[in-house]
């Protein structure tokens, strides 16, 4: 018989190997198996199609409208930012928000990642991926061996509402894990009204800065020549103008949702999973519903 990873220690094992990853920013991000035909599915009927195609349209012009009328502002590697709501975030990556507040239809069983960029959001993505999957893949058969976890997870913004509209997601498996950088207030509203639940994951803003801005250095404009100094760039970081900042009221609403209902939001950081993973998994795992038996927990020990 094939083992399979359904052990606290195979899940850990996992999870740092994809730690090692680079977490990207971009929406080059590959379809998750078992998303990418949910999405892509054709809808049937030609009266709900033209129905939806109008709609879609409509909310296009409405997203494009709107967009004119925010304040901006030029990032350090020279993105566009459009402010909305207190929170700055990329201009090409609005009309993808919006059509999540919009279109998205939590379950009750549904499991939504959040983190700011370059906070640990890879090492979870991989972590609850493990956790869910541990009786179905081998280890040695496991996804994330082979493919990046963003592949499994998609990013709203960045993905699933980036490429298409309004796609259909009704037929992906639960529980469907789905990851964002939205701050909390902006979330759609079937989310916050759902039983789905929600982990946000924050890390020390000046190491998130610094990760972030190699991040940026590497994977800057070619066409953007002016050259910012550290310092500059940090005082930029500080004021919030980066992708979905500011920091301290993105972390702060989703800490503030926690300390509301701790049943619907778990709040880590990222500095408390590297010092104890396996508490951290546990914790992870108990939130979930998908904790680990008596019996993994003993073979953990072994």
């Amino acid at each position: 018989m094939e083992r399979r990873y359904n052990t606290l220690e195979s899940t850990i094992e996992l999870g740092f190997e994809e730690e090692l990853g680079t977490e990207a920013i971009h929406d080059s991000v590959t379809q998750p198996l078992g998303v990418t035909a949910a999405i892509e599915e054709p809808i049937e009927k030609t009266e709900v199609r033209k129905s939806v195609s109008c709609e879609v349209k409509d909310h296009k012009d409405e997203s494009q409208e709107l967009l004119q009328t925010l304040e901006q502002q030029t990032n350090w590697n020279g993105e566009q930012l459009v402010k909305y709501e207190g929170f700055w975030f990329p201009a090409r990556l609005f009309r993808p928000i919006l059509s999540t507040q919009k279109y998205f239809r939590a379950k009750d069983s549904d499991i939504i990642l959040s983190t700011l960029p370059k906070s640990g959001t890879t090492w979870l993505k991989a972590l609850t991926f493990s956790i869910v999957n541990r009786n179905i893949y081998t280890i040695n058969q496991s996804p994330l061996l082979t493919s990046n976890p963003h592949a499994f997870v998609p990013f709203f913004e960045l993905s699933v509402y980036f490429k298409q509209e309004n796609p259909d997601l009704e037929h992906i498996p639960s529980p469907r894990i789905f990851s964002t950088h939205i701050p909390f207030n902006i979330l759609p509203n079937s989310i916050r009204e759902s039983e789905c639940r929600v982990i946000y994951i924050c890390r020390n803003p000046l190491d998130q800065f610094i990760s972030l801005w190699h991040f940026f250095l590497d994977n800057k404009r070619e066409e953007y020549i002016e050259n910012i100094a550290t310092d500059e760039a940090f005082d930029m970081f500080c004021k919030g103008f980066y992708h979905f900042g500011p920091f301290w009221d993105h972390m702060l609403g989703y800490s503030n949702a926690h300390l509301r209902d701790s049943q619907k939001v778990l709040f880590l950081k990222y500095e408390d999973l590297k010092e104890d993973i396996t508490f951290n998994i546990k914790n992870i795992a108990e939130f979930i519903g998908f904790p680990f038996s008596s019996k993994e927990k003993l073979v953990t020990w072994m």
